[in-house]
């Protein structure tokens, strides 16, 4: 897969080279990589949606074809038509897509349109993981939060998970699987209450060379974080906005 990144090293001044800006440089002039770069962040992002709709829908068969037919029609159809570069976040353009995308389809539900008649998702990916999906949503919260904000939850949750991921694949590259299981808690457990020296044991190390290999964890966690933001926002400006807004979203009552 092509790496469209360049901000966990530091250089700024390529932020058009990750996913979102990429996409919203290409707006009047498609590409092939703009189309990628779409297409990879729909793959990473489409539970967050998928729980939106289902949270509106009567069953997740309704709400698995409203997903794949948005994402097909995003996809297929003039993807960058109606991208607002102003609106800067990847987030912000799929919430409002999709709602406009549902004041236009949810009268139209029937065979010829979805079910039987659906058209096929065309991402270069495997298709989306619907069981996983519906299990994910029936283990959410039954009070009375919005679709919206279930999808804005949603979203910072599968942000932070791939991090993990990133981190974790890190980790295993290097033969550190065991490193990583045990200093994976301090990622956020309070410094103050963190327990090295049951780390340094499991690990046959020392307690200090522990809190140094913790404290390099959480710094590179920073990076994989702020650069998973990037893929998603316009510049690099954006991307304490919108860590800070995250954040919120998941320190809010009724979504955490």
């Amino acid at each position: 897969m092509a790496r469209y990144s360049s901000f966990a090293m530091g250089q700024s001044a390529r932020f058009a080279t990750t996913r979102w800006s990429l996409v919203l440089s290409a707006k009047d002039r498609p590409s092939a990589d703009a189309r990628t770069a779409l297409a990879d962040l729909c793959r990473a992002y489409w539970y967050p949606l998928y729980a939106l709709l289902r949270r509106r829908c009567r069953d997740g068969h309704e709400a698995q074809d409203l997903t794949q037919e948005f994402f097909s029609k995003l996809l297929e159809q003039d993807f960058l038509r109606n991208i607002d570069p102003a609106k800067g976040r990847f987030r912000a353009f799929l919430l409002a897509a999709v709602k406009h995308f549902l004041s236009n389809e949810w009268d139209k539900n029937n065979a010829a349109k979805r079910g039987g008649g659906i058209r096929s998702l065309s991402l270069d990916a495997p298709a989306f993981d619907w069981d996983s999906g519906e299990s994910r949503f029936l283990t959410e919260p039954s009070h009375d939060i919005t679709p919206e904000r279930l999808f804005e939850r949603q979203w910072a949750l599968a942000l932070l998970e791939r991090v993990l991921d990133r981190l974790r694949d890190e980790h295993h590259g290097e033969g550190k699987q065991l490193q990583f299981e045990t200093l994976k808690p301090f990622l956020t457990v309070d410094r103050d209450s963190a327990n090295y020296a049951d780390a340094a044991d499991r690990l046959n190390s020392t307690e200090s060379a522990v809190r140094v290999a913790a404290h390099r964890l959480r710094k590179r966690y920073r990076t994989l974080l702020r650069d998973e933001i990037a893929q998603t926002v316009a510049t690099a400006d954006d991307v304490d906005d919108e860590l800070r807004y995250l954040f919120v979203v998941l320190r809010s009552p009724g979504v955490g």
